[in-house]
């Protein structure tokens, strides 16, 4: 199934949807058509049901080079209800991609500025080219990183690194990135796409409602002190218990006690090598 949108392409197949930033002339730059087309493609992952990751991407050698400052703030500058209808759809979407329940996964093929690192770090898991060159280029123009990209890169980075690079402007390459916690990995270019494609296969032979829970429990623990996340993670297992009829004890339980897997190495759900299975 395929989308297309101003500056987007969207596919899904088999579980898994990908966005690909389509705006090679303005470096991936995103504009307000294009804030409102990823809101559409939200409702088009939601509506198609059953997608397990979402991964989002560029083309050619750009992931995304920030916000298209010309159509974004300059052509609505005179315009304010234009300008907060451009806001609106672009801090909507993110936050949905923030909150989404599929697993999102940043493939980074090049170019990462501004906006691009706050999407990239937006989503949970962030794959890198180890050629990608990243920067926060705000502090040149005399502001702040802001649309929720100092929180962004503080969540992501320590002190010291965020406001290294906020303050300074430094680029930095995939490789800098993966070190300093802003990206999961960095493989050569070469390797982006079949890296992207193992890590997807991967999580599509996952419990769906497992990757939604872990997601969930992840972000809520992190604000908790330790007490009071183990009553939460109990009681989002019996809730998980409930909603999937105690498949974890029915189903990879029994599995694993005739020893037909290993929990260490693959999921109960893992199909036999040549078959698929998506549940």
């Amino acid at each position: 199934m395929i989308h297309e949108y101003e500056g987007l392409k969207l596919t899904i197949e088999d579980g898994a949807a990908t966005i690909q930033i389509a705006r090679p002339e303005k470096r991936n730059a995103m504009s307000p058509a294009l804030h409102r087309g990823m809101n559409l493609a939200l409702d088009a992952i939601e509506a198609a049901g059953g997608v397990k990751v979402a991964v989002l991407t560029g083309t050619g050698e750009v992931f995304c080079g920030g916000m298209d400052l010309e159509k974004y703030f300059l052509e609505p500058f005179d315009r304010p209800r234009e300008f907060r209808a451009n806001l609106a759809a672009s801090h909507g979407w993110m936050r949905r991609w923030k909150a989404f329940s599929p697993v999102t996964v940043a493939s980074i093929n090049g170019l990462c500025i501004g906006g691009g690192l706050l999407m990239a770090s937006l989503c949970d898991i962030a794959i890198a080219a180890e050629e990608a060159v990243f920067g926060l280029s705000e502090v040149n123009f005399g502001i702040f990183p802001a649309g929720g990209t100092t929180w962004a890169v503080a969540q992501n980075m320590t002190r010291k690194h965020a406001l290294y690079y906020s303050l300074t402007a430094d680029r930095f390459d995939g490789r800098r990135a993966a070190e300093i916690g802003l990206v999961s990995v960095a493989v050569p270019r070469e390797h982006l796409a079949a890296e992207t494609a193992r890590v997807v296969t991967t999580l599509r032979q996952k419990s769906l409602d497992a990757l939604h829970y872990t997601k969930r429990v992840y972000e809520r623990s992190r604000t908790m002190s330790f007490p009071e996340a183990q009553e939460w993670e109990v009681a989002m297992l019996l809730d998980l218990s409930y909603t999937t009829e105690n498949a974890w004890i029915r189903d990879a339980l029994e599995k694993f006690r005739r020893r037909e897997y290993r929990p260490a190495e693959s999921s109960y759900l893992t199909p036999p090598e040549g078959e698929n299975d998506d549940r």
